[in-house]
């Protein structure tokens, strides 16, 4: 168990000084808001996703198109999306590394705008698994340079809610989903489900329309030797355009020296997550949240909602979408909620409160669908679906609100892509084998099924206690050597008070030599 330290003193004192809110800040203002559309809003596609094969599920044209598909062939029907994203992890890196975090954007955006043509106007089982396969494969690009790219361009004071809105715009993608396909229940056509299908491109659209708003990350230019360009960007929208202003120099100091450190002892590829203890611990983590996002029992209710319904007694098509609008309204209001204030607690005991809440939601839910079952109370199925709206905040306020701050956290500059293309390789792993079986559990052995999600549940609580570090109130500078000596923290941080103290000597020379101040400055 790794426990919180002091966080680093110099970006603190500057940080504590601003007494300003970001919404008076213009230029902090539109970058925020630009933020939106173009990579806070990326997850907003995969609640899309799910909410659409949760909501397409009772529209009888696409059961009868595809000959009312269960078990194994549901399945690979829904969990192709998974095996699209696992198809893309080995080249997200490189696109993101080598072409910035908005050229991995654009690229993922590019070919889920093509999934999405392919999915509307399928012809068949194999094309609509081939067009989720290309859904897949696009959106990971999004999601590993946008969840980045918040990290790195964000002010170190709103960073952490930033990364925690990141899942949020899931829910607003399924809320959307979940509307439309209400609406499109009632289109006596196959265009019931092909016109929401082709609607799937639009969160992809709107980032591509706004993307070349957006600017590059600083973490990313100092790599490439364009540091002028980082500066002037840090500059810009962390002091407001003030080129005297400390914190964007003692951030860009931080930068560059971490990035040097990074690099005198890095390795190329993928061996760079192995290549010593603290990036194997910091791996070993990626990995175990990878995991934990999809086999907490959340993929039963985003992609399975219907199965669950048909099992309690809930047969009525408008029934079913209308619980799953309301439950994708609720997990909006939750996961924008919790947003505002998880980051501000302590990572470790937000992700323990989370899995002690599944614990006992799903522990219960068991027992209420089991007596369902058992003597056919709708009383317990009632009990069944509060216990599902439940699930929402456990859920969220953990493993939707912080995992991505977290991960961008925990993962130094130079592996962030990588680190959070691991994680992705285990969650959409994770999807897919859980996607596929759960159809085929739920058809077999019914509530027993649930059970295994309790067992999980447990491990994750014991792994979580005695491996997960604590990150909170650090900088991700500092954060780049968690597990690393206290030597190589000291060098960074030396390095940002140098920067400081030449901040504050031009600024004297400037005072006694008014008519050098312009020349000075431009130094």
């Amino acid at each position: 168990m790794v426990v919180a330290g002091t966080s680093d003193p110099v970006i603190e004192r500057l940080i504590a000084d601003d007494k300003t809110p970001w919404y008076k800040k213009p230029n902090l203002r539109y970058l925020y808001l630009i933020l939106v559309p173009c990579c806070i809003g990326i997850e907003s596609t995969s609640g899309f996703d799910s909410s659409l094969m949760n909501g397409i599920q009772s529209l009888k044209y696409w059961q009868n198109f595809f000959g009312h598909p269960k078990g194994a062939s549901l399945g690979i029907l829904t969990a192709s999306y998974n095996l699209g994203a696992i198809t893309a992890l080995p080249f997200v890196t490189l696109m993101s590394d080598h072409f910035g975090r908005r050229g991995s954007i654009i690229w993922g955006s590019l070919v889920m705008v093509g999934g999405s043509i392919m999915q509307a106007f399928a012809v068949n089982f194999v094309m609509w698994v081939f067009a989720r396969i290309f859904l897949g494969h696009g959106i990971v690009y999004c999601i590993v340079a946008g969840a980045a790219l918040i990290g790195e361009l964000g002010h170190p004071k709103e960073r952490a809610i930033l990364g925690s809105f990141f899942n949020a715009s899931y829910n607003v993608g399924s809320i959307i989903a979940a509307g439309i396909t209400l609406r499109t229940l009632k289109i006596q056509t196959d265009w019931s489900w092909r016109l929401p299908s082709i609607l799937q491109a639009c969160p992809s659209l709107i980032q591509l329309a706004f993307i070349f708003f957006l600017p590059e990350s600083p973490r990313w230019l100092i790599s490439k030797d364009r540091g002028d360009e980082a500066l002037a960007i840090l500059i810009k929208y962390h002091a407001e355009g003030d080129e005297g202003a400390e914190l964007p120099r003692a951030e860009y100091a931080q930068i560059k020296k971490a990035l040097e450190i990074e690099n005198e002892s890095r390795k190329r590829g993928w061996l760079e997550l192995f290549q010593s203890a603290g990036m194997r611990r910091r791996t070993l983590i990626g990995m175990a949240l990878g995991l934990f996002t999809q086999f907490s029992g959340n993929s039963l209710i985003s992609n399975y909602l219907v199965k669950i319904l048909l099992a309690i007694g809930y047969t009525d098509p408008f029934v079913q979408n209308k619980i799953n609008v309301g439950l994708q309204a609720w997990g909006l209001i939750v996961a924008i909620t919790l947003a505002t204030f998880v980051s501000h607690y302590p990572r470790r005991r937000m992700f323990l409160i989370c899995v002690s809440c599944l614990l006992c939601v799903y522990t219960a839910w068991t027992i209420a669908q089991a007596r369902q079952f058992i003597t056919g109370s709708n009383a317990a199925g009632i009990v069944v679906i509060v216990l599902i709206f439940l699930y929402s905040p456990a859920y969220t306020i953990g493993y939707n609100a912080l995992t991505y701050v977290y991960l961008v956290e925990i993962f130094p500059f130079y592996v962030r892509t990588k680190g959070i293309a691991w994680f992705q390789l285990f969650g959409r792993s994770a999807g897919f084998f859980s996607t596929f079986v759960n159809p085929i559990g739920l058809d077999s052995i019914g509530w027993k099924y649930l059970i295994t999600y309790v067992v999980w549940l447990c491990v994750e609580w014991v792994f979580i206690w005695f491996i997960f570090p604590e990150t909170y109130n650090r900088t991700l500078e500092e954060l780049t050597f968690l597990f690393e000596s206290q030597a190589e923290k000291d060098i960074i941080t030396k390095e940002a008070e140098k920067q400081l103290i030449h901040a504050e000597q031009v600024e004297d020379i400037a005072a006694s030599a008014p008519v050098m101040t312009k020349g000075v400055r431009a130094v």
